[in-house]
């Protein structure tokens, strides 16, 4: 798999350094500089500028609470919990939109901002002793001075599942795609679920194919991985491909989750998929191209 490239005509983020990309960190060290990144968050919006930058943290007015983030091709990036009224310079975008024009590692950095602020936002408290918790220096983690309570901020892992089968007479292999109860409903997608407690990734792509369209998978591989901060903060998606253990088996839907399952030929699949910048289409557009060749 392939890194995504900035779609066309989409305006670039502020100048930095080429060192690596986005790495994450959590060191305030000395605070910021007027030179640094600039994310501020009001709920699931983040603030650009008018252009659709990124702005600098001199950009903005002085006493905003800058947590970090990590850096961005060598340049620390700070986010800073806000409110959409504060009269901030620029543009609100939701996470949605951003995520459709932004290009990487942009989107994994925005992902990161909500992640963090809305983690640290919700667990202000322990969960024991009902303490007020304080940051652990240099880790994205809290700890209650009371009780010694640790309280790292987790991530929720989910499967995308990529399941095909051979055409009949023949034809062209097909791919099974399922449309949801939930969230974007037009849209043709593949089968997904979060990973229970004690459960490996492989056995949740097993789980989640038998309860949700009652097949039975073979040859299962893994894909890749994309943080997808659309889902709820802190989830990751682990994407796979694979068989059908059982070529003629038609799926049987379950029907709390999903209104409709139904196997497409590979070169007849619908217009209604998942958007180019999720790891569901480029599980999609991989399946695709791999047949061809």
């Amino acid at each position: 798999m392939t890194d995504r490239a900035a779609p066309a005509g989409h305006p670039d983020t502020a100048p930095v350094r080429s060192r690596g990309g986005f790495l994450p960190g959590a060191d305030r060290g000395a605070g910021p500089t007027p030179a640094d990144l600039a994310l501020p968050v009001a709920g699931r919006n983040l603030l650009t500028g008018t252009d659709g930058r990124l702005h600098r943290v001199g950009d903005l007015p002085a006493g905003l609470d800058w947590v970090p983030l990590g850096t961005l091709d060598g340049v620390p990036a700070w986010a800073a919990d806000t409110a959409a009224d504060d009269g901030l310079p620029g543009r609100w975008q939701g996470w949605r939109s951003l995520a459709a024009e932004a290009p990487e590692p942009l989107a994994t950095l925005a992902g990161r901002a909500l992640a963090v602020l809305t983690w640290r936002r919700t667990h202000r408290w322990c969960g024991a002793c009902r303490g007020e918790l304080a940051d652990v220096p240099g880790e994205s983690a809290r700890r209650c001075p009371g009780c010694e309570l640790y309280v790292p901020m987790q991530l929720s892992a989910a499967v995308l599942v990529a399941l095909t089968r051979p055409g009949p007479a023949g034809g062209a292999d097909e791919l099974l795609l399922v449309r949801h109860a939930y969230g974007p409903t037009e849209l043709w997608a593949l089968v997904a679920g979060f990973v229970e407690a004690g459960e490996t990734l492989e056995a949740t792509a097993h789980r989640e194919v038998g309860e949700e369209v009652g097949l039975r998978l073979d040859r299962l591989a893994y894909f890749g991985s994309q943080p997808w901060a659309m889902s709820g903060p802190g989830t990751l998606l682990a994407g796979f491909t694979a068989r059908a253990a059982d070529p003629a088996a038609e799926p049987v839907i379950d029907e709390r989750e999903l209104t409709e399952a139904r196997w497409f030929p590979l070169d007849a699949l619908p217009a209604e998929l998942p958007p180019a910048y999720s790891i569901s289409r480029w599980l999609i557009d991989a399946t695709v191209a791999a047949a061809r060749r």
